[in-house]
């Protein structure tokens, strides 16, 4: 990876040059990779992080490196519905020892893994309940050091994708909701 960054600072741009450079943002979990962005990168998009691994990422980042955190949000009050419409996407992750790493650096063990991800994990990692629960996650993830928070809604359907509902398609409604007023 240190010689992909390097090769691609490098690498010759035809095009007509953007008023600003595009930063670099490596997406990191681990130590080794977070120190790696520290020393090469602008920043990184950490995937199911909870708001309490975002400080533990700015710590080790320092103030000045982008913090992009995926959050994954479920507009949904039911716990066992919100539940249920991630637990499909999660295990998968749960199927990819990287994850697994950071789901342990998190605090998480075995039985958190099973079957798509325990009530425990999908509850910490997960913005899931009415818009304000929702808001306050996002909320939680910018006071532990995020630069950004990339709002990646799942729909109770778990068409997370977009599943035509009316007029508008279950991202859209989620995307709607939480759209500065």
């Amino acid at each position: 990876m240190r010689d992909y960054l390097a090769r691609l600072k490098n690498a010759p741009y035809g095009a007509a040059r953007p008023s600003i450079e595009a930063p670099i943002v490596v997406a990191a979990l681990l130590p080794k990779m977070l120190r790696l962005v520290a020393a090469e990168a602008d920043g990184t998009i950490p995937t199911f992080v909870t708001p309490e691994r975002t400080a533990q990422i700015r710590a080790e980042l320092g103030p000045d490196k982008l913090i992009c955190v995926q959050q994954i949000s479920v507009l949904e009050k039911d716990p066992d519905k919100a539940r249920a419409a991630v637990r499909g996407l999660i295990g998968f992750y749960l199927g990819l020892p990287n994850y697994l790493q950071s789901f342990k650096l998190m605090g998480f063990d075995e039985p958190d893994f099973a079957g798509g991800g325990s009530d425990r994990i999908v509850d910490a990692i997960v913005a899931w309940g009415d818009e304000q629960a929702i808001r306050d996650r996002v909320a939680a993830q910018y006071k532990a050091g995020a630069t950004h928070v990339c709002i990646t809604p799942v729909g109770v359907a778990g068409a997370w994708r977009g599943k035509a509902e009316g007029n508008a398609t279950l991202v859209e409604r989620v995307l709607e909701a939480l759209a500065p007023r």
